[in-house]
């Protein structure tokens, strides 16, 4: 078979080092415009970018070229090299929650991550993310997950 083909689509999920509120306001839009342009650039396109000011979510297309770690890495470093240049100290948090999302649920997950700041009023990044490991069956120690 000369060419590989594949539908991938990962709901990537990664917090501030510590939570901590480091991506302010004034530079979310700038910073989901970047994380789209490091999609573009690997050839990874992003469906959706949203979050608030300690995590984000990103939707997008994993290329079979590229493990998950790898697009993983490009985001976070890419991003995090971005933003210390308008908030000096900034830190991803070590680690992710990348999940799969079918083609059939993919505008849920869109609808999820554009909701972000509305969803975020009454509940935490922490709950958040536990539940979305739950949703998808993923073992954790709940002393570990956040560290």
């Amino acid at each position: 078979m000369g060419h590989s083909y594949s539908s991938n689509l990962i709901h990537l999920v990664f917090s501030t080092k510590e939570r901590l509120p480091m991506i302010p306001a004034e530079r979310e839009k700038a910073l989901w415009d970047f994380l789209v342009g490091i999609g573009k650039n690997e050839k990874m396109p992003v469906y959706a970018v949203g979050g608030i000011a300690n995590h984000i979510h990103l939707l997008y297309a994993l290329p079979s070229t590229i493990t998950l770690a790898k697009s993983v890495q490009e985001f976070k470093a890419n991003s995090s090299r971005y933003m210390r240049e308008h908030v000096r100290q900034f830190q991803w948090q070590e680690g992710y929650g990348a999940f799969s999302v079918s083609k059939s649920g993919k505008d849920d997950v869109i609808a999820y991550i554009k909701g972000q700041k509305e969803h975020h009023k009454n509940r935490t990044f922490e709950s958040e993310f536990i539940s979305l490991l739950e949703k998808h069956e993923i073992a954790y120690d709940e002393k570990y997950v956040l560290g």
